[in-house]
């Protein structure tokens, strides 16, 4: 796998440039590079969520999701290179109907909100949708520049970490939520009188 970091501050982007993997160099704003910092900023964030009480499952999944992250940037910094696999995306398919499975039905729409850690979550989740956004981009200008995992597997984590954010909404460890906050829709309001 390409070059390995052995001192972080080279000077060899000065020019407005950066190497990716296979030792070619492109512009800093580059569609690649804008994809990686999203993932990068993704994984970055689920490390915050790490730093709150969570549930003993739920902390072993961002565990395993931020080194498939890790795979994920690597393979958008090798182009032509795979290192996400398929099962990662079943994987989370499979995390995706456990956790589901244990919600109720949703009334309305619900607000990023609740516990510090179900918002962690929510922001986690619209990192992941740029992400994903960057990757569909990339993908448009150059169909063979992205394998199809990458993209399949920041859709799933979006969904993920939605209903992650209801699960740990319900876990209430830090007792400030307990429950979906729910947007205050005409329809809610008119269904409640």
């Amino acid at each position: 796998m390409g070059h390995r970091l052995t001192q972080i501050s080279t000077r060899t982007g000065d020019d407005g440039t950066t190497g990716l993997g296979d030792g070619t160099r492109v512009p800093k704003d580059h569609l690649r590079i804008s994809a990686m910092g999203d993932v990068d900023e993704l994984n970055s964030q689920l490390g915050v969520l790490l730093a709150e009480p969570l549930p003993d499952d739920v902390r072993e999944l961002l565990v395993v999701i931020q080194h498939e992250l890790f795979n994920l940037g690597g393979e958008l910094c090798i182009p032509g290179y795979t290192l996400l696999k398929d099962e990662a995306v079943l994987r989370l398919d499979e995390a995706l109907a456990t956790h589901n499975a244990t919600l109720p039905r949703l009334e309305e729409f619900i607000l990023p909100a609740g516990t510090r850690s179900a918002a962690l979550a929510h922001v986690a989740r619209t990192i992941a949708r740029r992400a994903e956004r960057a990757v569909v981009t990339l993908t448009a200008q150059d169909p063979s520049a992205v394998n199809a995992a990458p993209r399949q597997y920041l859709n799933r984590l979006s969904d993920l970490l939605f209903v992650l954010a209801r699960v740990l909404n319900r876990a209430n460890l830090d007792g400030l939520g307990g429950d979906d906050v729910y947007w205050r829709s005409e329809r809610l309001l008119r269904n409640a009188e």
